[in-house]
């Protein structure tokens, strides 16, 4: 089992605590992926942050519950033996109580082929109690 996916390992968004040491899993991300019903990601910067551990986590279901319905893909396929190798937040921008941005770069590797580069600025929406993934573009 990959370190990242461990019990007790740092969240793979990388999320640091008060102390300067990576939050463990359980206490970062892991509260949403585990409880969606219940413990709804408190900002758009905190559901991205999950979206990039569901990825790892390969965990369609929290995608695809976490992607507003209005851009939601009917389903999800991971590419196998994808290796994510970080998370990096650039910036988070509250543009008004129910509309944000959050730009970040996540790197990927895939077998046989030198590691990639997702740059992108995603758009969120908050409805009904909870931050939704809209869309995004590339860098």
């Amino acid at each position: 089992m990959p370190a990242a996916l461990l019990p007790g390992a740092g969240c793979p968004c990388g999320r640091l605590g008060a102390s300067g040491k990576p939050l463990a899993f359980a206490q970062c991300c892991g509260r949403y992926l585990d409880d969606f019903a219940g413990t709804p990601a408190p900002d758009a910067e905190s559901l991205m942050r999950s979206r990039y551990c569901a990825f790892v986590r390969e965990r369609a279901d929290y995608l695809l519950a976490t992607w507003h319905a209005s851009q939601r893909p009917p389903s999800i396929d991971f590419d196998p033996g994808v290796k994510w190798l970080g998370l990096e937040v650039r910036q988070h921008r509250q543009l008004d109580a129910t509309h944000a941005e959050v730009e970040f770069v996540a790197r990927q590797k895939s077998p046989g082929s030198p590691a990639v580069r997702l740059h992108e600025r995603s758009r969120f929406v908050h409805e009904a109690g909870r931050w939704y993934y809209v869309d995004g573009d590339t860098r």
